[in-house]
């Protein structure tokens, strides 16, 4: 038999327990919802940081690309020269001959340009032109007057006046260099010369300077260069 308090304990248990339940259920709801949220607005950041990072990526390869335009359009090519005058002031300078004005030229243009008391820009214009020995700056130039010295004697002659005033029978203090174009005698047998390059013929000297300054530029003579 139920008694009194049996009835009062229903009735102070029962009405409870949906309410316990419904708080539980919101509780959990509101836990999902912020959740769902959460994941959400990671994901939107997410979104954002790769599109951003594609953005930098994007301007960064445009930045490259335009420094390598410019690198391409610098230093000669501003002076309007052409692509064989490009070739003859790399072989001068020494440095590989590939027709393109790229850093490894401007370089060793400005380093011309500082020894010679030049503005050191890196860009060929005439006054470096001129300093090099070289005829014309323009890509559109006629052709050196019949008779005329070519780029490479022009540079060997300087480099012969600088080297031994241009005596073909020059030899150097500590008797090393030897010549027009003070070769060491291994630099002479290596151009294919025999015997001494100061008794040479001065034909003979000037050839394998010729061959010389067209294999390696003008870094074998860098005191005069």
């Amino acid at each position: 038999m139920r008694t009194s308090e049996d009835v009062l304990a229903t009735h102070d248990v029962a009405p409870e327990a949906p309410d316990a339940t419904r708080t539980l259920a919101y509780r959990r709801s509101l836990r999902a919802s912020r959740g769902r949220r959460a994941t959400a607005a990671l994901r939107r950041r997410r979104v954002f940081r790769s599109r951003g990072s594609a953005f930098v990526a994007m301007a960064g390869l445009l930045l490259a690309s335009g420094g390598a335009v410019a690198a391409q359009h610098g230093g000669g090519q501003r002076a309007g020269l052409s692509g064989e005058t490009i070739t003859a002031v790399q072989r001068a300078l020494g440095v590989p001959a590939d027709g393109v004005v790229g850093p490894v030229t401007r370089g060793a243009a400005k380093r011309f340009q500082r020894k010679h008391g030049l503005i050191a820009d890196g860009v060929i214009g005439p006054q470096t032109l001129a300093a090099l020995g070289i005829e014309s700056a323009k890509a559109t130039a006629k052709p050196l007057r019949a008779g005329a010295a070519s780029v490479g004697d022009r540079v060997l002659q300087r480099i012969a006046a600088c080297e031994s005033g241009g005596n073909p029978t020059a030899v150097s203090a500590g008797g090393r260099y030897r010549g027009k174009y003070q070769f060491s005698r291994a630099t002479w047998r290596l151009m294919g010369g025999k015997g001494d390059p100061a008794r040479a013929a001065e034909a003979e000297q000037d050839r394998l300077a010729a061959r010389l300054l067209a294999q390696a530029g003008t870094s074998p003579w860098p005191n005069c260069a």
